[in-house]
């Protein structure tokens, strides 16, 4: 092929090559500062892309399974507020129960303490049937059923057991305010009544207070496990935007440089001009 040559300019032909590929460069590396993603899409990576999706589709489970935790920690802390209350209310009715159980009180007497327990009482129903949280009360459970928690994004399950609180711990003192002096005494003793409702709500305290202190342990291990998978997916795909700003910097260069080199080419036919000139 002839170098001057009026219909084929491979200067020009050089040139725009180097410009259009600068030019697709400069779009890549706007992408990525726009976006600030290196893969922002599939196109850009396909198999990184596929990774993030992935990634990305553990992290929204385990953050939907963090909330559903998060309700089933505020049913627990309303259910240990519930028994706490029983247990104050407990320890008073035992203080009660000790001077209806006194011989040398008068009758008077008996009918006050009576009406102070009938209060207690229905104060310590109330507590169990208003323990609920969204609807759910897992004090006042007559069949005492199991609770399935979903823990993780993978499904698995934390499970825990209800408990009739009313059938358990309230029906065992219900009638206490009716107690005559040696009721009161029996209600004392080791297998008494109110010895054992006490019995009874420490060791729900104690259940509940470890089915809370699991959920909260879950709560924050699932916090950690989305904290390091975020960091592993902007490793992923997180453009680094320094070098990307730098590399704009120099495409611009190029691509200016590759206008004027195209110009230049452009313009060597022009010099044949100057072989037909007298």
């Amino acid at each position: 092929m002839p170098l001057n040559s009026v219909n084929t300019n491979v200067g020009a032909m050089v040139a725009l090559q180097s410009l259009n590929r600068t030019s697709d460069e400069l779009s890549a590396t706007q992408k990525k500062i726009s976006t600030g993603y290196r893969v922002a899409d599939a196109r850009d990576d396909g198999a990184a892309y596929a990774v993030a999706e992935r990634i990305r589709g553990d992290m929204a489970a385990t953050n939907s399974a963090n909330q559903q935790l998060g309700g089933v920690k505020g049913l627990l802390d309303v259910t240990q507020a519930a028994l706490q209350n029983v247990s104050t209310s407990l320890q008073k009715l035992k203080e009660l129960t000790v001077k209806l159980a006194d011989g040398t009180i008068t009758d008077s007497q008996r009918t006050q303490y009576q009406d102070q327990v009938k209060q207690l009482t229905n104060n310590i129903k109330a507590f169990i049937e208003d323990a609920t949280y969204n609807g759910t009360n897992i004090l006042d459970d007559a069949a005492a059923t199991t609770v399935n928690v979903i823990t993780n994004g993978s499904g698995k399950y934390y499970t825990f057991s209800s408990y009739s609180a009313l059938a358990q711990i309230w029906n065992t003192i219900s009638t206490s305010n009716a107690w005559d002096r040696a009721s009161a005494s029996d209600a004392l003793t080791a297998g008494g009544a109110v010895t054992t409702a006490i019995s009874r709500t420490l060791t729900q305290l104690n259940n509940f207070g470890s089915y809370s202190n699991y959920i909260d342990t879950q709560i924050t291990y699932n916090k950690s496990i989305l904290d390091a998978q975020e960091s592993g997916l902007g490793a992923l795909i997180d453009a680094d935007m320094a070098k990307e700003s730098a590399r704009l910097q120099a495409l611009q260069i190029r691509q200016q440089l590759g206008t004027q080199a195209l110009g230049i080419a452009n313009q060597a036919p022009q010099t044949l001009l100057g072989l037909f000139r007298n």
